[in-house]
């Protein structure tokens, strides 16, 4: 019994007619003036007993209405459906425009793979994307039950080779960190070739660079106006005035004062 047949068992008519009214959380906005179309995928891949779902057919409506629009993605999903992510990625590989993606959150699993379809792959500050071995629930005989591990590893391999679109290492280390189920950071994420960039960290590093170095000379200033300082009382020195010590870093100057009598 495949995980399909499982859902058939509990998903009647009644439900397929309710869920028609229950809201996605799969939004699109399409600005004619721009010729862009932005997307908010929130939520899980393919079939959800819930109400943030979105599916390839809702994919290739919104892309359908987009027509050659450069189209946006904020992407926000723990993973689900393995061939529903392989379909969307797909979709959005033969959409005409520029395909830019925003992971807001999180990118895992089959969300990962819709991922590796963007030109251009931004990794919020804070985002992860994670990666594994694909999975199914399966009920029956042991025969079916090695022909389902034999599908699995087929269908890995397929997602292997999205990966590899993307990465900048060998398959056998992909590979690897699909067995190991692997999660990356928005730098690592780039690092290793999957994302383009990772939002916010590389502004935070160059403002703590600019603010932080100070040259050789200025170093030893200030450690010794502060050996001064540190000096026992009864040690012999000469009264001297309130000191300042400057030190230029391009952007203002730092004062070190010091008082002693």
């Amino acid at each position: 019994m495949t995980k399909e047949d499982f859902f058939k068992l509990f998903k009647n008519q009644s439900y397929t007619e309710q869920l028609k009214e229950i809201p996605q959380k799969f939004n699109v906005v399409h600005n004619e003036e721009t010729k862009t179309s932005e997307i908010t995928i929130y939520g899980v891949i393919g079939t959800s007993w819930w109400s943030d779902s979105f599916s390839a057919s809702d994919m290739d409506e919104a892309l359908n209405q987009a027509g050659e629009n450069d189209i946006k993605i904020h992407l926000n999903s723990p993973g689900g459906d393995a061939f529903m992510g392989i379909a969307i990625y797909n979709r959005l590989k033969r959409h005409e425009g520029k395909v830019t993606i925003f992971v807001d959150g999180w990118a895992c699993s089959a969300a990962s793979v819709i991922a590796m379809a963007a030109d251009e792959l931004i990794m919020g500050l804070g985002s992860m994307m994670m990666i594994h071995e694909a999975s199914n629930i399966v009920w029956g005989t042991k025969t079916e039950m090695r022909k389902e591990a034999d599908i699995l590893d087929e269908l890995e391999e397929g997602i292997i080779d999205i990966y590899m679109t993307k990465a900048n290492v060998s398959r056998e280390e992909i590979r690897e960190k699909v067995d190991a189920e692997t999660w990356f950071s928005a730098k690592k994420a780039v690092e290793i070739g999957f994302a383009t960039e990772a939002k916010g960290t590389a502004l935070d590093d160059d403002i703590t660079a600019s603010n932080s170095v100070l040259g050789d000379e200025q170093k030893r200033q200030i450690m010794n106006e502060l050996k001064n300082i540190l000096k026992p009382n009864n040690q012999e020195q000469e009264p001297s005035p309130t000191a300042t010590t400057t030190v230029e870093n391009g952007k203002g100057s730092f004062n070190l004062l010091k008082k002693w009598r």
